[in-house]
């Protein structure tokens, strides 16, 4: 019996050879985030153990993006809290305002996470890196306390989901309408504590920026982990964007699946995720009736990367944002916005009448620049739409692409190009 990617992944990083699903391990870990709102619990736990001072200050990623520039004063003192942890313990890869941006286009930009990776985060999106062909997952404060003293982790194995992908989708359909379409279609449970797995020949038709949004949201599904095979553009990445050395790892033929499922992509339309789970999914031209909105939100650790700004800025260029509507950009990291500075799309936006902003998560979980009031609605082109996720409980969110979002945003109403 053959193993999955993830398997393979955790029986190395295990000492095993071999690994089952169900099975508890320890495994080795090659890195060990944390954000502004995480760290500071873990950092606090880390105070109670014998055992002082980290495993690896190489191997320890701390990230102020989820309510940076600070945005009162406790988030100030959470960012103080992670300053001094990252000073007292020489911490290398230390991101702050300036020099930071969202954790998880932060850290492959920055080559910090390559193939063959064992990475927790204390954030749940974590899974994003699994793009890269790394297992990557989401783990509480106090599971992030103990990898950064031990350099390991408990997990148990995950059983795998397959997700054969064929064909070529449109223009104006991306990764996260990909997404959207699954989760829609399995529901936010259907992947619970597994391996979300994609293979098939339609890969070739992702970007890397397509895959990075997919392994985003696997744990939208309920996914342990999502992650893609490593080809071509996954190694032409991995050596413009890091030094490390890396390990690829591929499914056996005769892995064992719990399910598997074959999704077209040239017969994928716009998606949109309505209120208030991100599976409750339409098309958008089963939609109907207008949908009118009040704000547009563009960036996010899904979609703050430089072809999702290209995206946008082509379907806003010439027009402007429809009146009552508030539209917000944000660059997933400095070096991204910079990009999109020099390539003119930061003026297409501001000449639109968008707002463009630092780096930064706060719209996305309701902590800044961008709440919602009662009754509003807001397109996003982030990863969750949860009663209250933005803002107030009688707000609404809207879960789409990048094109969806802009799109909408000059309309006024829900729309696709």
């Amino acid at each position: 019996m053959g193993m999955t990617m993830t398997q393979k992944i955790l029986a190395k990083k295990a000492g095993l050879d071999r690994v089952e699903a169900g099975q508890l391990i320890e495994a080795n870990l090659d890195l060990v985030l944390g954000n502004d709102i995480t760290s500071p619990v873990a950092i606090d736990v880390m105070k109670g153990f014998k055992k002082k001072g980290v495993f690896d200050k190489e191997k320890i990623a701390l990230v102020m993006d989820h309510f940076v520039p600070n945005r009162d004063i406790k988030s100030a003192e959470n960012c103080k809290c992670c300053r001094e942890f990252a000073r007292d313990h020489e911490i290398t890869n230390f991101f702050d305002t300036g020099n930071m941006g969202i954790e998880h286009a932060l850290l492959p930009e920055s080559g910090l996470t390559v193939a063959g990776d064992c990475i927790i985060g204390a954030d749940s999106h974590t899974c994003t890196y699994g793009a890269l062909g790394a297992f990557s997952t989401g783990v509480g404060s106090t599971d992030m306390a103990a990898g950064m003293a031990t350099g390991k982790a408990w997990f148990k194995v995950p059983g795998a989901i397959k997700f054969n992908l064929t064909g070529k989708s449109s223009e104006w359909v991306s990764g996260k309408d990909v997404i959207l379409h699954i989760i829609g279609m399995i529901g936010v449970d259907g992947a619970l504590y597994r391996s979300m797995e994609f293979t098939g020949d339609g890969l070739k038709n992702l970007s890397m920026d397509d895959r990075f949004t997919i392994a985003n949201m696997a744990i939208e599904a309920g996914g342990k982990n999502g992650i893609f095979p490593v080809d071509e553009l996954t190694k032409e990445y991995l050596e413009k964007h890091s030094s490390r050395p890396y390990e690829i790892y591929e499914a056996d033929p005769d892995a064992v699946y719990d399910e598997e499922y074959t999704i077209d992509l040239s017969k994928l339309k716009s998606t949109v995720a309505f209120p208030h789970l991100p599976s409750n999914t339409k098309t958008v031209d089963e939609i109907g009736e207008k949908i009118r909105i009040d704000q547009a939100v563009i960036g996010s650790c899904t979609n703050g990367r430089i072809s999702d700004l290209r995206a946008a800025a082509k379907l806003m260029k010439g027009k402007k944002v429809a009146d009552n509507v508030r539209c917000i950009v944000i660059p997933g990291t400095q070096k991204i916005y910079l990009e999109a500075l020099k390539e003119g799309l930061i003026e297409t936006f501001i000449e639109a009448g968008a707002a463009v902003s630092t780096p930064t998560c706060g719209p996305c979980l309701g902590g800044h620049m961008g709440i919602l009031a009662a009754g509003e609605r807001c397109i996003s082109t982030t990863n969750r739409n949860f009663v209250g996720r933005m803002g107030h409980v009688d707000s609404e969110v809207y879960l789409a692409s990048p094109a969806v979002a802009a799109y909408s945003a000059v309309c006024g109403y829900i729309a696709a190009p």
